[in-house]
């Protein structure tokens, strides 16, 4: 086993040494340097509530937005990146063998908040643990029991109770650090505890002396040896920061310095991690690294990889302090981006979509030493469906590096899925243990599952990218969140006091209320007996035979050796087959055990349920004692269609569109030359594949013969093999539905059916028939108010003619049920040819978004016009117009409903969006969507001497219309462009 791992090893640090491109070897001077203000001294919190300065902070007080988060132009180019399909990573956690998690030791809630988010964070010392949110702390014991009440910041942080804290633990100092940024002046605040008692002992309070420029947002410390290292989002030259911890754990002035992120690319936010020490082992002085991810899909970025720059600071001389140029390895790819950069990703079963919290190093990246190598963990979410659905994920990386000062490599790098009901899983936060293993604590949750909290982990055994401890819940919400903001961070901790036992707080809801829960769970054993089967590697699903070796896997979880234990297994509750392992299984030792006595699975088609455990006569903890496994016999001949990977919906889509399809051998017989199909609306195409196919393999298949898919309408996919003696065909075929629009639906209205004339408030237009059935006229726009009620005027030259209309108010290019402003009047019932004229009464809700919207009318002859707004009929009209919503009162009292949105076109796609306004500065939001509703782009545009300027470039999008959106919360301009 031990020249499997070194083997395991080894490739990792050849495959991680191919991947590390280092870019230069020069190094930038620190860019600021300085004193910190001096040191105030504030009581220990035991002497605060005794003289009567302690502040309270109110659990149910007056409900609190949070700090908006700060971001700049999005630079996300749609459908630029790789990969193109699902996340490469995830099939190797799929077929992890999953081990059954502990239950938690202890789970209590640390607090009920009023603020939004909570953005909770905690850390474990040796007899307590510290919690804290947007507004406070406080101190608990290591059972749960709270040592104070509720604490404000300010009680620490005299006029300073802004927000955003992060606690850390100092190991080797045995010191609780509790921060928080500031703007007044722009900065950050530390508190230091003059001792190991958070409770009795003062703080030494290290305020903003020095101002770090621009607002540092989403500010994360990390201890280091030589410092503690802080970096912000900020839009200022000094993206991170050192203070100089050896001054500060004794009150004395500190010295901080601040330096550049030389070539960094980001999505318009920072939010790169310094390695923080784990435990109390610190790493020689100099050499802090930090991490941060470089997107593909971004601007500026050729490849996915991750970027590391080294910050050596000299704290005689200030001034000599460096940092480097970024190295750069290249990572597996990835997609970071969801939603085009929006802040609503991922859904809840009712509410706002929740914040995924994209391109952020999840707190903390860690750093730990062993006797061979440095080790450090950091993660992030992606989007593993490489469809134009989305499914959260979180990509995760274990560094070493062989030597103090050797370049950092990829040991393991894995992307884990929640292995139940598709949910969502982000915001991670992982530490490891004392001995390699590592815990990682998460949020999970989706359409039909509650925003819960759980944790999943490994062994340092285990297979590298894999996390194989089963998802395991820490706490479920049994309400919504009202909000997309849903804890910008959370943290895990490890016990200094076994550097084993893992301290997670995340946030939840409960009762309807926004709580901070903490759990404790342990990966690694505490028993001195206790060992396990924890996977059954064969049989697997093929040609069975009549004598099949059933071969298991061995863990010692326990501190003891042990040897000379009886294993036993069990098939389809037939006769317990009882062994003896004889070797001897070291204490963390996985091995592998072959029964002697095989079993007869012979039955083709039949599929067989094994169960495998140990009973070690002094074992201490049952729990991961067994494990079972289904296995299948395999048919000989049974192929059949996965999936059909294109065409894919779209607009524009062409009389030459590919047909890819996946097929999949189900089977345990290698097939060549057999035949696939796909229909299309009844016109079938028929191809032979030459493969080969392997065994439960699956290749990829275009046929040569495209499909037409010119018109626009919907499409009626199948694909199917089609292999003689087939053992089964209820796995042969796939279905899929493709749509081709423009939303711009074709209809006739030769005879008179569709809008002559079309009138509301001050738009009025007289038309005749539109070509092929669909008239633009979204250059003319009727201003209306939000509560009001307008007459529409409509004139068809066609009687039965149903009528329907639309506002788009949330601009997503989809006219849904919620926007029908008219719901299929009938005009002139029964008439044929003629001039009928009807007035219908439209009502604008009160709470109508304000600004301009799309507004479509459509008309459809002796028939409701259909739900799809997109969909063509054979007999109608349909034409689009603008509908600018105001205020009952005025549009002139909403300043940026004067100005005009201008969209110029240039070569390859890109486009110039502009506005000019002089009184209006404040930063305005920008969205794109596609035809289907997807959004393509979301992100803040600055007025920059009078004019807002975005240049959006969608030389990579999919050709077809998208409709683009300036504004803010209270009133946008839109306008639709179409990339050809």
């Amino acid at each position: 086993m031990k020249k499997l791992l070194q083997s395991i090893i080894t490739f990792a640090i050849v495959l991680g040494s191919l991947n590390s491109i280092s870019q230069t070897s020069d190094a930038q001077k620190a860019t600021k340097f300085g004193y910190m203000s001096d040191p105030i001294v504030v009581p220990s919190i035991a002497d605060q509530v005794a003289n009567g300065t302690f502040k309270i902070d109110i659990p149910n007080g007056e409900a609190r937005m949070g700090m908006p988060k700060h971001r700049g132009a999005n630079i996300t180019v749609p459908g630029k990146g790789f990969p193109k399909g699902n996340d490469a990573l995830v099939e190797m956690q799929k077929a992890a063998q999953r081990i059954q998690g502990r239950e938690p030791s202890l789970v209590f809630d640390a607090n009920v908040s009023n603020y939004t988010p909570s953005d909770p964070t905690g850390a474990v010392g040796p007899n307590h643990f510290i919690g804290a949110w947007n507004t406070g702390f406080r101190i608990f014991d290591k059972s749960g029991n709270p040592l104070t009440d509720p604490a404000l910041l300010s009680t620490l942080f005299p006029g300073n109770n802004i927000g955003d804290p992060i606690v850390i633990y100092d190991a080797q100092a045995d010191r609780f650090i509790i921060t928080e940024f500031d703007n007044n002046p722009n900065g950050f605040n530390m508190a230091v505890c003059q001792g190991s008692d958070p409770v009795n002992d003062g703080w030494y309070i290290y305020t903003s002396g020095f101002g770090t420029g621009s607002f540092p947002d989403y500010t994360k410390f990390s201890v280091w040896s030589d410092g503690y290292y802080v970096t912000a989002n900020i839009n200022a030259t000094e993206k991170v920061f050192a203070v100089e911890r050896d001054s500060m754990l004794v009150g004395a002035p500190a010295q901080f310095v601040g330096f550049p992120l030389t070539g960094i690319t980001t999505s318009g936010f920072y939010s790169p991690q310094f390695f923080h020490v784990t435990d109390d082992q610190l790493p020689p002085t100099g050499d802090a690294t930090v991490v941060y991810l470089q997107d593909d899909a971004w601007s500026g970025v050729s490849s996915d990889h991750v970027k590391m720059w080294t910050v050596n600071v000299d704290w005689t001389d200030v001034s000599n302090s460096t940092i480097s140029d970024p190295l750069e390895i290249v990572t597996t790819p990835f997609i970071s981006v969801f939603d085009g950069g929006s802040f609503s990703n991922v859904p809840q079963p009712s509410g706002p979509d929740q914040d995924a919290l994209q391109a952020t190093m999840m707190n903390q990246a860690q750093y730990r030493r062993f006797a061979d190598y440095n080790s450090a963990l950091f993660n992030f979410v992606v989007d593993t469906d490489g469809s134009s659905d989305e499914l959260a994920g979180i990509r995760w990386y274990e560094l070493r590096q062989d030597n103090d000062g050797d370049p950092w490599y990829i040991f393991q790098e894995g992307t884990y899925v929640s292995p139940y009901n598709d949910k969502h899983a982000f915001s991670g936060s992982m530490v490891m243990d004392v001995q390699g293993n590592i815990g990682m604590g998460y949020t999970s949750c989706s359409e039909n599952d509650s925003i819960a909290i759980y944790y999943t982990g490994r062994y340092a055994s285990d297979p590298a990218g894999q996390m194989t401890i089963d998802e395991t819940l820490i706490a479920k919400s049994n309400s919504s969140n009202p909000s997309n903001r849903l804890a910008d961070y959370v943290q895990l901790s490890l016990d200094p006091a076994n550097d084993k036992t893992f301290w997670h707080i995340g946030e939840y809801f409960k009762n309807g209320q926004r709580t901070d829960v903490v759990g404790v769970f342990q990966i690694a054993s505490d028993y001195q007996n206790d060992i396990g089967v924890v996977g059954i590697s064969q049989p697997e699903n093929g040609q069975l035979t009549d004598s099949e070796v059933v071969n298991i896997a061995i863990k010692n979880f326990g501190e003891n050796d042990q040897s000379t234990f009886p294993v036993s297994y069990q098939v389809d509750n037939g006769s317990v087959i009882t062994e003896t392992f004889t070797n001897t299984l070291a204490s963390g030792e996985l091995a592998s055990y072959s029964f002697a006595q095989t079993v007869d699975m012979s039955s083709e088609g039949s599929t067989y349920h094994i169960e495998a455990w140990t009973d070690l006569d002094v074992e201490e903890f049952r729990d991961n004692d067994s494990t079972w496994k289904d296995v299948m016999h395999l048919y000989a001949d049974d192929i059949g269609v996965n999936e059909i990977t294109s065409p894919v919906s779209g607009s524009g889509l062409s009389s030459d569109e590919e047909v890819s399809v996946v097929i999949r051998n189900f089977g345990y017989a290698e097939q060549t030359n057999f035949d696939v199909s796909y229909s299309v609306n009844d016109v079938v195409v028929t191809e032979q594949v030459p493969g080969p196919l392997e065994m439960d393999g699956s290749l990829s298949y275009t046929f040569n013969q495209t499909a037409n898919l010119l018109n626009f309408e919907t499409y009626d996919f199948s694909s199917y093999t089609s292999l003689v003696n087939d053992a089964n065909n209820n796995n042969d075929t796939t279905y899929k539905q493709v749509t081709n629009t423009l939303c711009q639906p074709n209809s006739d209205c030769t005879d008179g059916d569709g809008l002559y004339y079309f009138s509301i408030r001050d738009l009025e237009n007289t038309t005749g028939c539109s070509d092929d059935g669909y008239g633009d006229y979204s250059n003319m726009i009727a201003v209306l108010e939000q509560e009001e009620t307008y007459e529409l005027t409509v004139t068809t030259h066609y009687g039965s003619q149903f009528v329907k209309l639309w506002i788009d108010f949330n601009d997503n290019f989809v006219f849904e049920d919620d926007e029908i402003m008219v719901d299929n009047i009938e005009i002139a019932p029964g008439q044929n040819g003629g001039v009928f004229t009807e007035t219908i009464n439209v009502t604008i809700p009160d709470t109508a978004i304000l600004g301009e919207h799309m507004m479509r009318a459509k008309t459809n002859w002796n028939s409701n016009v259909p739900d799809d707004a997109c969909l063509g009929t054979n007999y109608g009209e349909t034409e689009d117009y603008k509908a600018n919503i105001v205020l009952y009162t005025s549009m002139n009292n909403i300043p940026l409903s004067k100005e005009e949105m201008l969209i110029k076109s240039y070569d390859n796609n890109q486009f110039e969006i502009s506005l000019n306004s002089a009184e209006v500065t404040e930063d305005l939001k920008i969205n794109v969507h596609n035809v289907l509703g997807q959004k393509l782009v979301e992100n803040w545009v600055k007025n920059i001497n009078g004019k807002y300027t975005y240049n959006l470039d969608m030389s990579f999008a999919e050709k077809g219309a998208y409709i683009i959106r300036l504004g803010n919360l209270q009133y946008g301009k839109v306008s639709k462009i179409i990339v050809k």
